[in-house]
């Protein structure tokens, strides 16, 4: 994905950034790549960030700073008594993007979002296999294809889901990334020119900023949509200055080379709290890092050799190291400040001879595993590599070697999927909506094996509970179901459960406007540079 257009590394200089300049240029120093602009396709943050959000749109959309799902593309919508069928009203006279690449002819209609959803739900689409290698894993890990009877046109404005059961965090979903909504117009251009790949390349979409140019691994720039139809942006451009180091990161905000920055390093904080030129926003992060053991591979697969290994490791002694403070050791797969948490479970407590009997008593002996390192900084987990080393000398001492593995980011994400991998993974995950659903089933579920469930761990029990507690709608009885798929998570850990960080986001005094996001997204729509 690399991209031609008229700008290269002076547009990261800070002279690029003088408030003197006619218009106003907001630059964003990213942590990674995105891994494509089909946000349908993919899982992580760092490809949401540069694709769902500033680009698209969806029928609901989360209130800023909320994870309440209100009108988007859609201005209304009823639920059936059983339901099972949701209509939406949509907004007319919502425009597409025009761009360099495409000129629309229409405004937004029911096509658009009936060939958004059926791509990702109905084998017989055409679109459903379009870029080669991928698969459209959140609606998969989600039960989409089950779930969704029909997407039905009823009218131009009109659009109809029927689904096959009741969904409780159904409208909550329908506001995530994965469900951004695409131009039918556009995606029928570039079939008729035997250009499909592009959908995923070049996007086109009704969010706040059109899309300019991507140099890979560099930077990615995005118009102002003048004619948002949520009011349009107070920047003229968006910059993504992709900048992989935290360090680097900070020094490029501290020289005014960035407004904002994600991920920095723990041990940078204060310093940046310090800095009258700088402000520091932070709150409880809707997180949790995990090490996720391939639980379909020996001698992974037996329940007392995964707690061992969870008995020995240090929780704290990485909270420490990484955050500096600023996280808290994990015992649950859902962080402690969503509703359903079961305070009830208890961890595995650090204990070094207990892990080593278990392992005896397992009858494993001389064994030798990967860890699997991030690459990149992310919230639930700053410095990978250093925790993976924490983890590797903890595992020496019960007798266990280990050998840290890392890949590029997309490469990572997509290897640590394949059902044979090798090791344990180390990954994590900030809630999408705010339903304990979307960590429980979403990363834990059988339907998200060889997808975001990174543990191959598919238990009957505590998908049953899951299952349950999605088709119910009161929700102190889906609470009791999920504090039972607790317990019964912790028995088996499939995961080593590493901590809950907080979410520290740094940017330069003069930025307005920015809302802290509790499901860690980074969105611009509605920021502005103070003159």
């Amino acid at each position: 994905m690399k991209y031609k257009f008229g700008f290269a590394a002076a547009l990261l200089a800070a002279s690029f950034l003088s408030t003197a300049a006619s218009a106003k240029t907001f630059v964003f120093c990213s942590e990674g790549s995105p891994e494509g602009f089909d946000p349908g396709l993919y899982t992580a943050g760092t490809t949401f960030d540069a694709s769902a959000h500033p680009v698209y749109s969806r029928l609901l959309e989360f209130e800023p700073g909320t994870t309440k799902p209100v009108a988007g593309l859609a201005e209304s919508w009823t639920v059936s008594d059983d339901g099972k069928e949701y209509t939406f009203k949509l907004r007319p006279g919502v425009k597409f993007h025009t761009t360099e690449f495409f000129t629309p002819t229409r405004t937004l209609n029911a096509d658009d979002v009936v060939f958004s959803i059926d791509r990702q739900i109905n084998k017989d689409n055409p679109w459903h296999q379009y870029v080669a290698g991928t698969s459209w894993e959140y609606a998969a890990g989600m039960g989409f294809p089950e779930l969704i009877k029909s997407v039905e046109k009823v009218d131009d404005l009109t659009v109809k889901f029927v689904l096959n059961r009741p969904e409780a965090p159904f409208l909550a979903n329908l506001a995530m990334p994965f469900a951004s909504i695409m131009s039918k117009e556009y995606a029928d251009s570039l079939d008729k020119a035997g250009k499909k790949e592009q959908l995923n390349q070049m996007p086109l979409g009704t969010g706040p900023f059109s899309f300019v140019g991507y140099q890979q691994d560099a930077v990615i720039r995005y118009a102002k949509n003048a004619d948002y139809w949520g009011g349009a942006p107070k920047i003229d451009d968006l910059v993504f200055a992709i900048t992989t180091d935290a360090a680097v990161r900070y020094q490029k905000l501290k020289a005014g080379e960035c407004h904002l920055m994600p991920y920095p390093n723990a041990a940078d904080v204060q310093s940046m709290k310090s800095d009258s030129n700088l402000k520091v926003m932070e709150q409880e992060g809707l997180n949790v890092a995990y090490l996720a053991y391939n639980t379909t591979q020996a001698p992974f697969d037996k329940p007392e050799v995964r707690k061992a290994l969870n008995k020995a490791i240090n929780k704290k002694a990485i909270v420490e190291a990484v955050f500096q403070g600023m996280a808290t050791p994990a015992t649950n797969p859902i962080p402690p400040t969503m509703w359903s948490y079961n305070k009830d479970v208890k961890d595995d407590a650090y204990d070094l001879d207990a892990a080593k009997k278990m392992l005896a008593d397992a009858g494993v002996k001389d064994l030798s595993m990967k860890i699997w390192a991030m690459p990149v900084s992310r919230p639930y987990m700053l410095n990978a590599r250093r925790a993976a080393e924490i983890m590797q000398d903890d595992f020496a001492k019960i007798g266990v070697k280990v050998e840290i593995v890392s890949y590029e980011w997309a490469e990572y994400l997509q290897r640590s999927k394949a059902k044979d991998r090798d090791g344990a993974a180390m990954l994590g995950w900030t809630g999408d909506n705010g339903d304990p659903d979307n960590f429980l089933d979403t990363l834990l579920g059988c339907d998200a094996v060889g997808g975001n469930n990174r543990a191959q761990w598919c238990n009957k029990e505590f998908d049953a509970l899951v299952k349950k507690a999605k088709v119910t709608s009161d929700q102190a009885e889906r609470t009791k179901l999920y504090e039972e798929a607790q317990v019964i998570f912790k028995k088996e850990a499939p995961w080593a459960t590493l901590d809950h960080s907080l979410s520290i986001v740094p940017m330069r005094k003069e930025v307005t406007g920015f809302v802290q996001s509790p499901l860690g997204d980074f969105t611009f729509e509605n920021v502005d540079i103070a003159q």
